[in-house]
Formats: C-alpha cells, sequence, structure tokens
C-alpha cells in the first residue's frame, strides 16, 4: 500500500528566521559596535557639546561661541599652529624621500641583508617614544659629553644648546625625526617595490631606455599609492606631535616648540580649561581632515588601486 509523501513545509518567514540565519554574525558584530560607541563616539559627542561650555566637574555653563572666538584670539595658539605646521613641512617631505631612497637600496641587496636592515631600521617603531626621547635626550646633552655636540666639536664648532634655546629647539625636534620612523616606511616601500611586474621592466630594457626613465615611468608611478599613503599618515602623525614635546621640551623655550597637541593638553590638564581644550581640538580634527582631502583630491587623481 503506498502512501502518500508529506508535503514539503515551506520555508519559514519573518524575523524568527531572519535572526536564526543571521542572528550569529550581528551578535558578533554588536560587540565592537558598542564598544565603538561607549569608547569613541559618545566621547567625541561629549567633547563637541564641552566646547561650547565653560566646564566645571560640578556645574558647567554654556558660553556658546566664546571658546572659539578666544582660541582664534589666542597668539600663543596661532603660534603653536606655526610650529606644527613648519614641523610637518620640515619632516613628511624629507622622511618620505629618506624612506624612498633607503628601500631602493636595500630592495637590490641579497634576502638576508634584506631582512636584517628591514628588522634594524623598524626597532624604533617597536620602541616606545618614552625611550625614544630619552635616548635623543642624552644625544642632545649640551654639554661636553651629548654625542651631538662631541660630534660638531670634531669641527672645531663650540658646543650649542640644542634644546634650550628658541632657534634649534624645534630644528633638534625635526632632526630627530629624519634619523628615525622610517622602518614601516620602508616595509611599505619594499612590499610595493617587489609587486612592480618585471616584464615592464624587461619592455624598458628591449626599448634601451635608461635607468631614470625606467624610474620616472615604471618605479615611480607604480609606487604612487605607497607614496600617498604615506603623506596622508605622516601630516595626519605630525599634526599630532606630543611624547617628543612633552618629554624633552615642555614647549618651550619661549613656546618655541609648543605644537597645537601639546597646547590641548596644557590647557586641559594644566589649566584645567576643558572647554577651550576641547574648541582647539575640534579645529585641530577640522584641519586634518581638510588637508587629508585635499591631498587625496590633487595627489591620487592618476594612481591606480
Amino acid at each position: 500500500m503506498q502512501t502518500a509523501l508529506a508535503p514539503k513545509r515551506a520555508p519559514s518567514s519573518g524575523p524568527g528566521r531572519f535572526f536564526k540565519e543571521y542572528g550569529w554574525a550581528y551578535l558578533f558584530i554588536f560587540a565592537p559596535v558598542l564598544l565603538f560607541l561607549i569608547f569613541t563616539l559618545y566621547p567625541v559627542g561629549s567633547a563637541f557639546v564641552m566646547s561650547f561650555q565653560e566646564y566645571d566637574v560640578i556645574q558647567s555653563s554654556w558660553v556658546g561661541v566664546d571658546n572659539y572666538s578666544r582660541l582664534f584670539q589666542d597668539t600663543i595658539f596661532w603660534k603653536s599652529m606655526r610650529n606644527t605646521l613648519l614641523f610637518t613641512l620640515g619632516t613628511v617631505p624629507i622622511n618620505i624621500l629618506i624612506t624612498f631612497v633607503l628601500s631602493v637600496l636595500i630592495f637590490q641587496m641579497k634576502t638576508k641583508w634584506q631582512t636584517f636592515f628591514k628588522a634594524t631600521l623598524y626597532l624604533p617603531a617597536v620602541a616606545s617614544g618614552v625611550t625614544i626621547s630619552v635616548v635623543w635626550l642624552a644625544i642632545f646633552d649640551p654639554t661636553g659629553s651629548g654625542l651631538l655636540n662631541r660630534f660638531i666639536g670634531l669641527f672645531g664648532l663650540d658646543p650649542v644648546i640644542w634644546l634650550g634655546q628658541s632657534s634649534t629647539a624645534l630644528f633638534s625636534l625635526i632632526l630627530m625625526s629624519w634619523l628615525g620612523s622610517h622602518g614601516a616606511g620602508i616595509i611599505l616601500y619594499m612590499a610595493a617595490l617587489g609587486g612592480v611586474p618585471k616584464s615592464l621592466y624587461e619592455a624598458a630594457d628591449i626599448d634601451h631606455a635608461s635607468a631614470w626613465t625606467k624610474f620616472t615611468r615604471i618605479t615611480w608611478p607604480l609606487l604612487k599609492p605607497t607614496t600617498l599613503y604615506l603623506l596622508v599618515t605622516g601630516v595626519i602623525g605630525s599634526f599630532q606631535v606630543f611624547i617628543s614635546v612633552y618629554l624633552m621640551t615642555q614647549g618651550g623655550p619661549n613656546f618655541a616648540t609648543t605644537t597645537i597637541a601639546y597646547l590641548i593638553y596644557q590647557t586641559a590638564f594644566t589649566f584645567y580649561e576643558f572647554g577651550l581644550a576641547s574648541a582647539q581640538s575640534f579645529i585641530l580634527a577640522i584641519i586634518i581632515v581638510v588637508i587629508s582631502v585635499v591631498q587625496f583630491k590633487y595627489f591620487s587623481s592618476d594612481v591606480e588601486y
């Protein structure tokens, strides 16, 4: 006796089926989103509201745009912006150039030497900013025991108070950046160099192209995405420079090394003007966003990703 097969039940629909199929996925997504909302978005929103207040832990008063008005009338703020801009112009382009030259030189070596130099040059990126600053404090020691003063003494020059006079303090911080912090960029550049197809160079050799022509027509155009990334991140990092200023100069002498990041810290945690510090922070954020957008607009037009 044949029995009729029971008809298949149509798959259920609605919220129950949706959560059954995708519930775990959204549960895993929910945790980082919640952390972002609590520890990033909420503090940023609170700081934005605080920038319109004369903030006090017990009772705050609404002052509107007074903090921003004070900000633009503050000569120390404009001096800190000038110092930050000079630091950025003095470090980012030269650091990218140094990183690129080192990457090209290392890329031509054997594999074991590439590994050695990449690890050696990446070491400062692993070390803390405090450690690096302490080492450079010893190098800039104004007495004869300082390594830099010993070096210039070989040429008959008198010792220089590198961090104690306005004419050399900011340059000293720039010099510190030149002689370190290239490791990450070298790793990126060497990865990009390894990704350039060798067939392009072989075709250029057939056409008897010079080394300069191969560099300008093949190597450099294909490295533009990496260069753009290092440019954008370098500018953002230089506008936020803080550790070296805090540990080595405290913004002096005579505000010669006071950067905008250090001014924000000083305004908030030395003078306890949290509303004004919040306004300074948002001005800095706007400047970084505008500069980043301009860089992407004018430097990524012919970049192939």
